[in-house]
């Protein structure tokens, strides 16, 4: 599993999310077969992006288990055609897992997964303390 957050144990504390993730290769070019990831943060919350074209969206599973995420897909197929003197059979077997670990500033009960024209789109939103405050003014007696 790769660790791409740093633990910062104070919450006002703001590492940029996934700064070891950033420093190093990308996962695609190591294994072409697991699908690429668009890490995007802002004030509400982070957003990742997974390409996984070819997928159905019930072959997926997303669960989060003591702060690690896990995005996880399978899928079988299988193509059969005949014709006179011709028989072909072709199968297909598609899996792929990801891990992700995620800071202790979001709200792992409020995840969310939109899988689209081949895109993986999860919403991870932070919690409210975790989000940055506006300045507080304090008058001076």
């Amino acid at each position: 599993m790769k660790t791409l957050v740093r633990n910062f144990d104070n919450l006002n504390s703001f590492p940029a999310l996934f700064n070891e993730f950033f420093g190093e290769p990308s996962v695609s070019k190591w294994n072409p077969e697991v699908p690429s990831a668009n890490i995007k943060e802002s004030d509400e919350n982070f957003k990742i992006e997974l390409a996984a074209p070819g997928y159905k969206k019930d072959a997926f599973k997303v669960e989060v288990h003591e702060r690690n995420l896990t995005i996880s897909a399978e899928e079988k197929t299988e193509n059969e055609e005949k014709t006179e003197n011709y028989i072909r059979k072709e199968y297909s077997f598609g899996s792929f897992k990801r891990s992700f670990r995620l800071p202790q500033t979001v709200d792992t009960d409020k995840i969310e997964a939109v899988y689209e024209d081949g895109v993986l789109n999860l919403v991870i939103p932070k919690k409210e303390e975790a989000k940055p405050k506006e300045p507080k003014l304090i008058s001076i007696n």
